[in-house]
């Protein structure tokens, strides 16, 4: 099979990174045109389409409403795969047989050739893809140097750890690994000298110290803690937390973002970043943001520093850590025709959720999640059930009602399976509510928050006009946009992106 230019690939590889799943036309001309689609992208798009059909086959790609479906059988797509032998080695290292999920790892690992999508690399819009693919496999390999360590490999795990450590040398997870190794090779100094480095280069970069895991781990080393000794299974010897990170623009937004937050602090580790414009700020910044820390009662650790790229040291911290959801306040220009560059950059190169948060939660609400069944309505509704569920609240799923005159059905159906699916994982009470576009303002008034996924057109609609109505009646709201990390509510031996299952093409987003 011989395809045709690379606009032609890049479409064949969109529509096999949502195989199965409807592809709007506008999302594949967002995606293939970098967010900046020209007049003729439609006509361009049915063109790639078309070209690949006859490569293909006609029934290949299915024309559903106004988007695309790729079929892909369950075992036809190497992705699909990959990571049904990640979900299979996590299986086997719950059973305690350690060598077949590092076999499992070690064959899933040999089938990547090169870095993903090469005919995207230069494509900003498809980047969220690009990262969740480099984080599924950078999060396999670390599965299996695990696994590794514990089969008693350590000096093959030291020496794969120095090239991947390298290449992302604040990343907390692959420092606790090489810290193991070291130690369980007999090289306990020099374990501790990776603590110190590392810690030296949290602090310099980000004015942050290293998580609890890891200076519990630390601790364990100083004192040859027997625990420490190879296990006979690849169970974390220090299980870090997922943390939330709070990046507030000054000290009332961050306020206003932990009153969000902190609620989710029970089972998460919280991250107060303050990043400061001027040298002469960092005082005053981290003397507030330390005594706020002080005055919460959970844990949590505080970063502030300087920075002239708030985006890209946002999304840096975020990837050092093992962060599921980045929280910021609502930039100026959020109500213009497109996203603000910065917040839309954090989009770009965030590997956590984003929620953008405006206005104070109201202490008594209940939580409310518009619903059309997007990929960031997903991401919106493992927040809202894990913020209902830390406030012990209920989640109500907001959906359109019927329209008699186009033939649509309500959206009960698709609030059903969206209900079912967070009260599996997080156990929250929810209730459906049907709404049109112009009652959803009314209908939420009152709410503790909102939370909303951004729109899939984002890049060159901005937040849109119901979304715009949101912001402005007054209530807490939060847009949410999805990362390649897992979410909120996975499971914690997930690898990556929790993925849900839905078919939702007769779904309505407001």
């Amino acid at each position: 099979m011989r395809l045709g230019a690379a606009r032609q690939r890049a479409t064949l590889a969109l529509l096999l990174l949502n195989a199965n799943s409807i592809v709007s036309i506008d999302r594949l001309a967002d995606l293939l045109y970098a967010g900046r689609p020209p007049v003729t992208a439609v006509t361009q798009v049915h063109r790639q389409v078309s070209e690949l059909r006859k490569v293909l086959g006609a029934a290949a790609i299915e024309t559903q409403g106004s988007g695309y479906v790729m079929r892909v059988g369950p075992r036809e797509l190497d992705l699909t795969r990959f990571e049904r032998a990640c979900v299979d080695a996590a299986d086997a290292l719950v059973r305690g047989d350690t060598g077949r999920a590092a076999g499992l790892l070690r064959d899933a690992l040999a089938a990547w050739r090169g870095p993903p999508l090469p005919e995207l690399a230069d494509n900003p819009a498809a980047a969220p893809h690009l990262r969740r693919l480099q984080e599924l496999r950078l999060a396999a390999h670390e599965r299996l140097l695990e696994a590794e360590l514990a089969l008693g490999r350590h000096g093959e795990v030291t020496a794969a750890l120095e090239e991947l450590v390298a290449e992302d040398p604040l990343r907390e997870s692959l420092r606790r690994l090489q810290i193991l190794a070291l130690y369980r090779s007999g090289r306990q100094s020099e374990a501790l000298e990776v603590f110190r480095q590392v810690r030296a280069e949290l602090v310099a970069s980000f004015g942050i110290e290293p998580s609890s895991a890891l200076r519990e781990l630390e601790l364990a080393v100083l004192r040859q803690d027997p625990a420490l000794d190879a296990p006979a299974t690849a169970d974390r010897t220090v299980d870090p937390t997922p943390a939330v990170l709070l990046s507030g623009s000054d000290d009332p937004a961050l306020e206003r973002l932990l009153a969000l937050a902190e609620p989710l602090a029970a089972s998460r580790e919280l991250i107060l970043a303050r990043l400061v414009e001027a040298e002469d700020e960092l005082g005053a910044a981290a003397t507030a943001t330390n005594a706020r820390r002080g005055a919460l009662g959970t844990p949590a650790r505080v970063a502030v520093f300087t920075s002239a790229e708030r985006p890209e040291d946002t999304a840096r911290l975020a990837e050092s850590h093992d962060v599921h959801l980045v929280l910021v306040d609502a930039p100026l220009g959020i109500e213009g025709e497109t996203i603000p560059p910065d917040l839309g950059a954090l989009f770009e190169r965030s590997p956590a959720d984003v929620g953008v948060v405006t206005g104070d939660p109201h202490a008594d609400g209940d939580v409310f999640v518009p619903f059309g069944g997007g990929e960031h309505d997903w991401a919106a509704l493992e927040l809202g059930a894990s913020l209902a569920a830390a406030s012990d609240k209920p989640l109500t799923l907001v959906g359109t009602r019927a329209d008699p005159g186009s033939g649509r059905r309500d959206a009960s159906r698709l609030l059903a399976h969206a209900g079912l699916a967070a009260q599996q994982v997080s156990g929250v009470e929810t209730r459906p509510l049907l709404v049109d576009a112009a009652g959803l303002v009314q209908a939420v008034g009152g709410a503790r928050a909102v939370v909303a996924g951004v729109s899939e057109s984002w890049r060159w609609s901005g937040i849109g006009e119901t979304r715009l109505a949101l912001l402005r009646s007054g209530v807490c709201v939060v847009f949410v946009h999805r990362g390649p990390r897992p979410g909120l509510l996975a499971p914690r031996d997930e690898l990556t992106r929790f993925t849900w299952t839905l078919d939702y093409s007769q779904a309505v987003s407001f």
